[in-house]
């Protein structure tokens, strides 16, 4: 009896393990075909999969239940998307940060950080523990460290947290909510930096996790509840799973598409990892091989995520 409960807690301690998958294969489930989708967030309370399509301007909200993909034009580009406290959702569009209604489609802009950027857009970005609102920008000309990475508060200032960035990338707290994790695309890096949820404030960054020469760009990143990082690889093929105490890769998951973008964990259990990709920068040549690049993806990568913060916009 001992021998049989010693054997049972094994197995489902490997099941855990993003070592171990459930599935072995990524699933294709929207041939959406999206030029840049982006911006995977699981939001818990619906039950919907929010992603973009940023040079499609669109804003997609995926019910696996249903099945159904509502796609919602922005009239800019958006590099992503946040839920907020009271139902609504941050959109970070090409000219700033707007309120975007789902149920009636209208937008509200609440600020623009780089007026005097024309060629700059906002691209990917999350919440933190404390609902604060994460996103930075990129050159959409081609301009080396023309970006910058913001932090927009519930009381609706907004603070140059990092500047001098290429492309502003995956964000993510630790469960201990000590620690913060940023990608700077043209860095190759994942770094590590001090937070206080407190303040909002980061310091000492440190490199968690650099990626090979080789291996593609690190994108969209997610955590899971074991604090492993998930990261996507434009020009990869990959998502790739990461240790960021030891900056060792735990795993690689090929996927189906030249670029991938982003991942995000969601369904009710916070079991299935989903991926967007990206048509765009894939010659004639790459589609015959990937040709359903630009959708969106799922696997049981065998284990869960963390549920996502949501912008707090309901404090007096």
């Amino acid at each position: 009896m001992v021998q049989k409960i010693f054997f049972t807690l094994v197995f489902l301690i490997a099941l855990m393990s993003c070592s171990n998958p459930i599935s072995d294969e990524v699933q294709l489930l929207l041939d959406t075909q999206s030029t840049l989708g982006e911006g995977a967030l699981w939001n818990y309370r619906t039950g919907e999969l929010m992603w973009v399509d940023i040079k499609g301007e669109i804003l997609n909200l995926y019910n696996p239940v249903s099945g159904a993909n509502t796609e919602m034009f922005t009239g800019q580009m958006v590099g992503t998307v946040v839920p907020t406290e009271s139902g609504k959702v941050l959109l970070a569009l090409q000219e700033g940060i707007y309120s975007f209604d789902p149920k009636t489609g209208s937008k509200q802009k609440l600020l623009d950080p780089e007026v005097d950027k024309p060629t700059n857009r906002f691209n990917d970005g999350k919440c933190d523990p404390s609902g604060r609102f994460w996103a930075g920008t990129m050159s959409t000309v081609g301009e080396q460290q023309a970006g910058a990475l913001y932090r927009f508060d519930p009381d609706t200032t907004i603070h140059l947290m990092i500047d001098n960035v290429g492309t502003s990338n995956g964000i993510v707290w630790s469960a201990d909510q000590t620690k913060m994790y940023y990608i700077d695309t043209p860095t190759m890096k994942v770094m590590a930096y001090d937070y206080d949820d407190e303040t909002g404030e980061i310091s000492n960054p440190l490199v968690a996790v650099e990626i090979p020469e080789g291996m593609g760009y690190p994108d969209g990143m997610t955590i899971d509840a074991e604090g492993n990082l998930w990261v996507a690889l434009w020009g990869g093929s990959a998502v790739t799973c990461w240790n960021p105490h030891t900056g060792e890769l735990l795993r690689k998951i090929d996927v189906p598409a030249k670029n991938v973008t982003s991942c995000a964990f969601g369904d009710d259990d916070l079991g299935t990892l989903y991926i967007t990709t990206a048509r765009e920068s894939t010659s004639e040549e790459e589609l015959k091989k990937f040709p359903h690049a630009g959708g969106l993806f799922k696997i049981r990568p065998g284990v869960k995520g963390v549920q996502a913060f949501f912008f707090n916009d309901t404090i007096e």
